[in-house]
């Protein structure tokens, strides 16, 4: 059930603005505006569900579907070398947004992540998050 307070559920209802990349029936993928790195996605299934051990078991092959979707997309549109998937669940692992989501980001040999937290990355630049958001969106759409 959404919830109508959370700001992913709005994402996901398409009632509030996102970089989205990609997006089924289950699952939406979108540009995190804070980024730990030039193209990390979220991906977050559609129903709310505030932390993993809340998601029904059948749900979780689409969201790891769309997980594996954005890391695809990343190695061949970003030229990244690899990617980290992480999930937090509870205050206590930093949690800020309870909505079930996976933060899929870029890595590069050598390049260092940013601090991850609230308000510890700076916000991008629309015309960044857009010129990312043109780089990826084939990669989604043609499930590289």
């Amino acid at each position: 059930m959404a919830d109508a307070t959370c700001l992913f559920c709005r994402i996901a209802r398409g009632e509030a603005p996102a970089w989205r990349l990609f997006e089924d029936a289950e699952t939406v993928a979108f540009l995190d505006i804070a980024p730990a790195a030039p193209g990390h996605v979220l991906v977050i299934p559609r129903r709310h569900v505030a932390t993993l051990l809340e998601l029904e078991p059948s749900a979780a092959p689409a969201v790891v579907a769309t997980i594996q979707r954005a890391g695809r997309a990343l190695l061949a549109r970003m030229g990244a070398d690899g990617f980290h998937v992480f999930q937090a669940n509870g205050t206590a692992a930093g949690q800020s947004i309870f909505h079930l989501h996976f933060h899929v980001v870029p890595r590069r040999h050598g390049v260092r992540l940013t601090q991850r937290g609230p308000g510890m990355n700076p916000r991008a630049a629309p015309e960044d998050l857009a010129a990312v958001a043109e780089r990826l969106g084939p990669g989604f759409r043609e499930d590289t």
